[in-house]
């Protein structure tokens, strides 16, 4: 039979038709990886409500799932901060000692106490104008008496015995002043014979009025103003004895006698207390 010829177009379209079938068997017979199965949909999570059981010691509530705490915890706010209180421990400081109780027969007491110290009170008359002026000699015997002990009169005070009584050493030193005046009347002295430059001497009493030393602390250019204190000193013993309460307090009295050019007036009659001051 003969063979039947075909044109171009015919034989394109079978080349055509002979490489799809190609591609499409190489498509079938290439092997190829199944994908995964997909995931299964979320299981739909149903919920009843029910009576709440309280937790009990035997049997913990159990935790919540974070997934099912509410939103709103979440983004609730934050408390403010408490602002800062400084407190004190008293536990360490002292302790405080509870108000007494009184009983009413303490009270009673202490009210007649009382009672009779403002009746007291009221009975002790006024100081009158002699027991004023009085106290006021003492307030001045005692800052005289200061200065004695300072400068001219000096005591010697007996182990643990008592102060003496400012305002009677006063009155002793006045008294002591002029005794050595009156006998300074009846010792001679020549006024031509003092010298030019200070002196100064000391003399002890005994408790008794007796002299008990005499002591030249300088004598510079004065010996015959010396050799006349002491005159005067001798004539002069006894001197009164001590009052108790200078007994008491002192073994011995020292006295300061300065002699100072141009102060005196050539009488004799020279004796005189200084306020104050020592012999320079």
């Amino acid at each position: 039979m003969p063979i039947a010829q075909t044109s171009p177009e015919q034989r394109a379209l079978n080349w055509a038709l002979a490489a799809s079938l190609a591609i499409h068997l190489l498509i079938l017979f290439v092997p190829r990886h199944e994908p995964s199965a997909q995931p299964a949909a979320a299981s739909r999570l149903e919920a009843r409500l029910g009576p709440v059981r309280q937790p009990t010691a035997e049997t913990p509530a159990p935790p919540v799932p974070a997934n099912l705490q509410p939103r709103s915890a979440s983004k609730a706010a934050k408390p403010a901060p408490r602002p800062r209180m400084m407190t004190v421990d008293k536990s360490r400081g002292p302790a405080v000692a509870a108000a007494p109780k009184w009983t009413a027969a303490q009270k009673a007491e202490m009210d007649g106490f009382l009672n009779e110290l403002a009746g007291q009170a009221q009975a002790t008359p006024k100081p009158t104008l002699a027991q004023r002026s009085l106290a006021m000699a003492r307030e001045q015997g005692r800052q005289m008496a200061a200065q004695d002990e300072a400068g001219e009169a000096m005591l010697e005070r007996r182990p643990n015995g008592p102060p003496p009584d400012p305002f009677s050493l006063e009155m002793y030193m006045d008294g002591l002043v002029r005794r050595l005046n009156r006998s300074a009347a009846f010792v001679k002295n020549d006024p031509r014979s003092k010298g030019v430059r200070s002196a100064a001497v000391q003399f002890r009493l005994n408790p008794d009025g007796s002299l008990k030393s005499f002591v030249v602390l300088n004598a510079g250019d004065q010996a015959e103003e010396i050799a006349f204190i002491k005159s005067v000193i001798e004539r002069s013993l006894p001197f009164s004895p001590f009052p108790p309460d200078i007994d008491k307090a002192a073994r011995s009295l020292g006295v300061t006698i300065c002699i100072q050019p141009g102060s005196g007036g050539g009488s004799g009659l020279g004796f005189s207390r200084m306020s104050g001051s020592r012999c320079r």
